[in-house]
């Protein structure tokens, strides 16, 4: 029947033969992929046994949905690691299993493998390539290697400590705006609008040496980087949009290639510029006249970088970089900063001594400023921030691919190809790890779940810190692939909480506000405080 079906096109005994094994074909390809894929599955499943897991929404989704990025989300997370206490298993959907880890020796043998051994994993990484290009971030392997030798010297202590006076001015100008929008005695700021203008303008001038007044004017280069920040955010929550086909044919794909054209551009015509200003020939005594001249930005590190054999970097190179530290700067250090205000706002006693402590440092100065060698004369306020660090970190999980078999101190067995996810929030949280991490309170500003989280800086003492593992705190990750800028950001912390606390004191809103995890730790609606002039009390 099939033969007289198809003899109207022409078309033999033979070729109708054909026409009928393609399809067959491809259904046997595609079942025997199916088939391969689920006995892998299970494979790993059967491997995975050996680890706990908390109870599914079902079969199909897994546990897919159930940590929310909300106050509940994280709530969830800590009951997770009060049940587990240091490693469980996590199905997102039927087919992807995930080893969530929240405790340092079990952290250790992931985080501290070589690159090779525990890559990044790729899947939310991959947002952020069209915009970050292959970066310190995001690259892997002699390409991650070389650029990282190549960016250390961006980060050495001779190139930050002329960055201290531009975190002073930057904070200097966010001040006078706090002192107009108080001119009556107080005023209601949330800080991560306040702040994430601040650490950008900052940022604008060491990694461009370039001043857009964007605390003080609209500034297009900064309002295309929030946006792009915002749309990643929100495709990491919608698993609709993890297709990148669809999602570029979206609006929100469309705003995302126009800002990343926009930001490329910016950065393009810095490179070029700057790239026209150097010799021919780049050496040891260039690097140091122009040292000299003025303080060395991002970009002329960049330019004037070469490895081990000669060989600079491209342009896009550079652009990727400078893109990737413009990105991972802002937002990490305003969120760490706002919710270190918000604690020292709850806590008043603390409040005060950090006040002293500066005003000690700083008495019978003028004009009052920070300056590198203070920030080790600080020890008071370090321990401060670290506690809030520890509270309220600002990226809270990292995530790694096993490149192979990684065994944990207990003998279990993380098999090739899992993803491990790192919990910082979790590891922060662990009873086992922190004494007193946490108390239940009826009076908790938490009140859905009754539990009022301890902020206590003495854990970060020199005698109360003996004997605890190294990996217990990790705002900065750790291991071969941590956060390379980790001085710079606590260099820009201390600055500006100390001429914060030396000018306000703050005081917290009168409704609590509600955690939300994204690409960082920010607030439902804000992180609302009040903020007064010490100079009117």
């Amino acid at each position: 029947m099939l033969q007289l079906s198809l003899s109207w096109l022409g078309l033999g005994p033979a070729t109708a033969s054909l026409w009928l094994f393609l399809p067959l074909a491809g259904a046997s390809c595609l079942l025997a992929y199916i088939l391969s894929q689920a006995h892998a599955v299970y494979e790993i499943s059967h491997r995975l046994r050996c680890f706990p897991q908390p109870p599914k929404r079902n079969w199909l989704l897994g546990h897919l949905g159930l940590i929310q990025s909300s106050e509940e989300g994280l709530l969830y997370v800590q009951s997770l690691v009060r049940t587990f206490r240091d490693v469980c298993c996590w199905w997102v959907g039927p087919w992807q299993p995930v080893i969530c880890i929240f405790h340092p020796a079990f952290i250790k043998p992931v985080l501290l493998a070589p690159a090779s051994v525990a890559p990044k994993d790729t899947v939310f990484y991959s947002f952020l390539k069209p915009w970050l290009g292959d970066s310190l971030l995001m690259s892997a392997g002699d390409k991650w290697s070389r650029h990282r030798r190549m960016l250390t010297p961006a980060f050495h202590f001779n190139i930050l400590k002329p960055y201290v006076k531009i975190f002073n001015a930057s904070t200097n100008i966010m001040h006078a705006k706090w002192q107009r929008l108080a001119s009556k005695g107080s005023a209601r700021l949330d800080m991560f609008e306040h702040i994430s203008l601040m650490t950008l303008d900052s940022l604008q001038k060491c990694v461009f040496s370039f001043n857009s007044n964007c605390q003080e004017k609209p500034s297009e280069y900064i309002a295309a980087i929030l946006e792009l920040s915002s749309l990643v955010a929100r495709r990491h929550q919608k698993l609709h949009l993890h297709v990148g086909l669809f999602y570029h044919l979206t609006r929100d794909g469309m705003r995302f290639q126009k800002a990343c054209r926009l930001v490329h551009d910016f950065t393009d015509a810095i490179i070029q510029e700057r790239r026209s200003t150097l010799p021919d020939q780049v050496d040891d005594d260039v690097f140091k006249a122009k040292a000299k001249a003025k303080t060395l930005d991002f970009i002329d590190v960049l330019l004037l970088s070469k490895d081990e054999h000669g060989k600079a970097l491209s342009d896009e190179d550079i652009r990727a970089e400078a893109d990737t530290f413009m990105f991972g700067g802002h937002d990490t250090t305003a969120s760490g900063l706002s919710w270190i205000l918000y604690n020292l706002a709850r806590h008043p006693e603390y409040q005060d001594r950090c006040r002293q402590e500066v005003q000690d440092l700083l008495r019978d100065r003028e004009p009052e400023e920070i300056e590198w060698d203070d920030l080790a004369q600080l020890p008071f306020l370090t321990m401060c921030i670290k506690e809030s660090l520890r509270l309220h970190p600002p990226v809270m999980a990292i995530s790694r691919c096993c490149a192979q078999d990684i065994v944990l101190p207990d003998g279990r067995v993380i098999p090739k190809g899992v993803i491990c996810r790192i919990s910082i929030f979790g590891t922060h949280h662990n009873p086992a790890v922190w004494p007193d991490p946490e108390v239940l309170s009826l009076n908790s500003p938490m009140l859905c779940a009754g539990v009022l989280e301890v902020y206590n800086p003495f854990r970060f003492d020199a005698d109360n810190a003996k004997g605890r593992p190294s990996l217990a705190f990790i705002p900065f990750s750790a291991g071969p692939r941590n956060c390379i800028g980790q001085t710079f950001a606590m260099s820009e912390m201390k600055v500006a909480l100390a001429l914060t606390l030396l000018r306000f004191r703050l005081l917290p809103d009168s409704e609590e506000p509600r955690r939300q995890p994204e690409l960082i730790l920010r607030a439902e609606g804000g992180l609302w405080l009040r903020v007064e002039p010490l100079s009117t009390q």
